[in-house]
């Protein structure tokens, strides 16, 4: 886990100048003082982000394991899908579809950290909301492959099964 530095506190400075408040000095220390405390802020940000990075990455790399084992299991078993597959297929291109938009906000935000790219939530949810229908939308055209492959085999039996009737 990254290791945070331990928290220091913010110091109000109160340092008496020799012209008016309003004056070009006052102004410029003003300014220096902001730009200390964004920058500060900004730190803060910063190991945050790093806090967060730490814990995707041992997540990342817990569910590339889980994905090892899984495919594993899968290469050992034979036989047909069940519901059960089918919501887990579900749930697994959802999560692959997340997996993506993170990976691209976080390729943008080390490509162009001065550029706010970041939709608005209404913008966000319908994003959201589309990519779901997507997903639930591409399942169900995988189901109905499934269906029609299982009946094209049932079909070529029977004709088969026909055929030999046919010759006997």
């Amino acid at each position: 886990m990254a290791c945070r530095p331990p928290s220091t506190s913010y110091t109000v400075v109160i340092i008496p100048l020799r012209t008016g408040l309003y004056s070009l000095d006052a102004l410029r220390f003003y300014l220096w003082i902001k730009r200390l405390k964004d920058l500060e802020r900004e730190k803060d940000s910063l190991w945050s982000g790093l806090e967060v990075l730490e814990k995707a990455r041992l997540w990342y790399h817990q569910r590339l394991e889980e994905n090892r084992v899984q495919q594993a299991g899968i290469e050992a078993q034979t036989g047909a899908g069940s519901r059960q597959e089918g919501a887990a297929e579900a749930w697994s291109c959802l999560l692959r579809s997340r997996i993506q938009r993170v990976n691209g906000s976080l390729g943008s935000v080390m490509s162009e950290p001065n550029v706010s790219s970041t939709p608005s939530l209404p913008d966000a949810v319908a994003d959201s909301d589309l990519r779901w229908h997507n997903t639930v939308l591409t399942q169900e055209v995988s189901d109905k492959n499934r269906q029609i492959s299982m009946l094209e085999l049932e079909r070529d039996a029977l004709l088969q099964q026909l055929g030999e009737l046919q010759a006997c």
